[in-house]
């Protein structure tokens, strides 16, 4: 929910995401299959609240990261968890279904990626609700992106974010999900407060990395536990 990386592979993409979280919050439920109006959604579930921050099905891919443009004021209370609207996406037919009928008042500010592929083409969409209006903007599929969580990294770390990752795809132009994931462990310089995976004062720190890989129609995601170093893969299709 913290960090989000999007690479564009052959006929498909790689979305890697960092869960930055309070110790205090017990961790994330490994993630398998659900059934939500029909259809299977693999996610992790948050062992607190009971919703996600990541979930993929065989069409859509959607991640979500607390805050939109810049940080802002917590105000609770709130009528539901953040966690709960990807899993309400998928109770509604398409992305624009959802844009038009879902009930975004009340709900504290967050990013919302999106990913629609099927064999031929790939779409990928991000929303920001800003607690009053939400905003829309198609991104271009053909090129990286990277996402930081506004309520915990700067302006000027989010650069400095966006700096790494440009130079982590020169340094690997070819890149393997592998090398994808040793960045969001190893990614930065040294400054625990705020690389790629962090950790302050062991009060805040980086849970768990998840990885979808999809290509044609192979898809596959990876959750590596790193509270208890245990690192799973399954193949979806």
């Amino acid at each position: 929910m913290c960090v989000l990386t999007y690479l564009p592979n052959k006929n498909g993409f790689f979305l890697t995401n960092n869960r930055d979280e309070a110790l205090a919050r017990p961790k994330a439920i490994p993630p398998r299959k659900y059934v939500i109006s029909g259809k299977q959604v693999f996610f992790p579930k948050d062992a607190q609240a009971g919703g996600t921050w990541f979930a993929t099905s065989d069409d859509f891919t959607l991640c979500l990261l607390n805050g939109a443009f810049e940080k802002h004021q917590h105000n609770p209370p709130y009528k539901q968890s953040r966690g709960q609207v990807i899993l309400d996406f998928f109770k509604f037919n398409s992305t624009d279904d959802f844009l038009a009928q879902y009930e975004f008042e009340g709900i504290e500010n967050f990013t919302l990626i999106v990913i629609h592929s099927d064999n031929e083409n790939i779409k990928l969409c991000e929303f920001r609700w800003d607690g009053n209006v939400l905003h829309h903007a198609q991104k271009d599929a053909s090129k990286a992106h990277i996402w930081s969580s506004a309520t915990l990294y700067s302006d000027e770390i989010r650069h400095q974010r966006e700096q790494w990752f440009d130079d982590f795809q020169g340094k690997h132009p070819n890149y393997s999900p592998e090398q994808i994931i040793d960045f969001h462990l190893y990614g930065g310089t040294g400054d625990e407060e705020n690389d790629m995976r962090i950790n302050r004062e062991n009060l805040l720190v980086t849970q768990c990395v998840f990885q979808v890989v999809k290509q044609n129609q192979y898809l596959s995601f990876s959750f590596h536990d790193l509270l208890s170093e245990q690192a799973l893969k399954y193949r979806v299709l």
